[in-house]
């Protein structure tokens, strides 16, 4: 189904204080065919301070806007601010997008959006066309018509 990608030991790490999303994220790349490793951290705060004292960066963010103690849209911007953490790849997690929220998060730097979905299958390709793109695109910021990935541009 999906072709391996050239990676070995991809360090994803993930950003969001529902631990049954992130149950289910770590299911999904456990079904890809990829080699990577999961650090899962619950709140804002916890992810900067992780970022800070890190001796190497994930090779990728995924990002929920709804935390507690510092939300998604605080973190992208203290990120993208900050001269060592400002290349990481960020791609925004959310159940739901207003326009206006999609227009925010790209000029701020995040690299893509990814809309949570129902179902599993879904969400695994998403995961998997996330990583792919950035990837394929060396971690640069898509057109703006290709940043949010929805059940609808599922490849």
């Amino acid at each position: 189904m999906h072709q391996t990608l050239q990676l070995q030991n991809l360090h994803i790490l993930l950003a969001d204080d529902d631990k049954d999303d992130c149950l289910l994220f770590e299911e999904a790349l456990k079904e890809l065919p990829l080699l990577t490793h999961l650090t899962c951290v619950h709140n804002g705060q916890e992810l900067m301070d992780q970022l800070k004292k890190a001796d190497k960066l994930p090779h990728i963010l995924f990002l929920d806007l709804n935390m507690p103690r510092k939300n998604g849209f605080a973190c992208l911007t203290e990120i993208k601010k900050s001269e060592n953490l400002k290349n990481l790849p960020v791609v925004i997690l959310s159940t739901s997008f207003e326009q206006d929220n999609i227009n925010l998060l790209y000029k701020n730097g995040a690299q893509l959006c990814l809309r949570k979905p129902n179902e599993f299958a879904v969400l695994k390709n998403l995961i998997f066309q996330a990583i792919t793109l950035s990837e394929a695109r060396n971690f640069s910021q898509p057109p703006k018509e290709e940043f949010l990935l929805a059940d609808a541009n599922v490849i």
